[in-house]
């Protein structure tokens, strides 16, 4: 299980700034529009050079996935099911074997080194993808699986046009049309997209593709009303609430709301074998939300009843981690919605977070 109890060291690729504030460059950067027909010659071009992950139709899913060209991109889908923090923290990944000749025993670490561009991120992935990097990256040890994987990828954002029935990223700080995380941003106009660069990435990527600049906005996008969420200085005096209780009732622990979720990131790390003499580490996804998680030996179980655990996700996403992390106010949640539509329970997030408010 990955130690929290680590120093605060920020080191060079510190992304955390796009999560608390975003700050306005002095002078806008240049902006071009363009048509859907040369947005999809670019990422073809893109896709002969590096590998193109984009949202895909996956089985009836939208889904992040690997596409040859642009026309497996699914353009005008909504927000994909998972988010896309699994190209950078996957749910299971080999860190490195282990050989054993003789006496001898040989490491192998195994470091991923595959370059990708991942188009069509929505504003709330990049966000949980700036809040993992406060552990992974800003963090000292920082991870050198997650943070190569980081240096390797380029972002191109998509505003989204409207927030879906569920999203709530307004009310915990983000914006369907936020750059925060990104490295290209594009929003919708008339006449196809704006694409603005934000980093030096960015700058270097949109400068390749030979595109006049634009003084055109992109198209106004629509946003839900807002819902108070509780101050992060609130979160302790409702550490003993019997609302734990009667809201774990519905729970079964079935931990579908971690999986989908952009900023969870336990995981545990096992070997096993991959033939005599041949073994192989491996780190996988973990959840609180689980019976098991943290088992000792002897079968302790620190967080034994679902009300513990249902009460540890909600305060690691709105207290323990903003403060390990030094977020500030920021919580450790987008806003974007998906543990509500996967909970078979019926568990939404959105009711928890305004009774809390109401009983402060």
């Amino acid at each position: 299980m990955k130690s929290d109890k680590r120093k605060q060291q920020p080191i060079a690729g510190d992304h955390t700034s796009a999560v608390a504030n975003h700050p306005p460059l002095v002078v806008r950067p240049p902006r071009y529009l363009i048509s859907q027909e040369k947005l999809k010659e670019w990422l073809d071009g893109l896709a002969q050079e590096q590998t193109l992950v984009a949202p895909r139709q996956v089985a009836g899913l939208v889904l992040y996935r690997r596409v040859p060209d642009s026309a497996q991109i699914a353009f005008d889908a909504e927000r994909p099911m998972l988010s896309a923090k699994e190209f950078f923290f996957p749910p299971t990944e080999q860190l490195l074997t282990i050989e054993k000749i003789g006496a001898e025993i040989k490491l192998n670490e195994i470091l991923p080194d595959e370059k990708m561009i991942i188009f069509g991120v929505r504003p709330c992935d990049a966000r949980g993808i700036c809040l993992l990097d406060a552990m992974f990256i800003n963090t000292a040890p920082a991870d050198p699986y997650y943070a190569r994987r980081r240096e390797n990828t380029i972002l191109i954002g998509m505003a989204c046009e409207e927030m879906g029935p569920n999203c709530f990223c307004t009310s915990v700080g983000g914006a369907p049309d936020s750059p925060g995380g990104m490295d290209v941003m594009l929003y919708p106009a008339q006449d196809g997209y704006v694409a603005e660069a934000i980093t030096d990435k960015g700058h270097f990527l949109l400068a390749k593709a030979g595109w006049l600049e634009s003084i055109v906005g992109g198209t106004k996008l629509a946003e839900a009303g807002r819902f108070p969420v509780p101050e992060k200085g609130k979160w302790p005096q409702h550490f003993n609430d019997a609302y734990w209780q009667k809201i774990s009732e519905r729970c079964l622990s079935c931990r579908a709301c971690t999986y989908v979720c952009p900023t969870c990131r336990c995981f545990a790390v096992r070997d096993e074998m991959i033939q005599p003499g041949e073994f192989e580490r491996i780190r996988c996804w973990d959840a609180c939300a689980g019976e098991n998680y943290r088992r000792v030996a002897g079968g302790h179980r620190p967080r034994a009843e679902k009300s513990e655990r249902l009460r540890n996700r909600f305060f690691c996403k709105f207290f323990y981690y903003p403060e390990q992390y030094r977020l500030n106010a920021v919580s450790a949640c987008t806003g974007c919605g998906r543990c509500i539509e996967v909970c078979p329970a019926g568990v939404d997030i959105t009711e928890v977070l305004t009774d809390l408010e109401k009983m402060a």
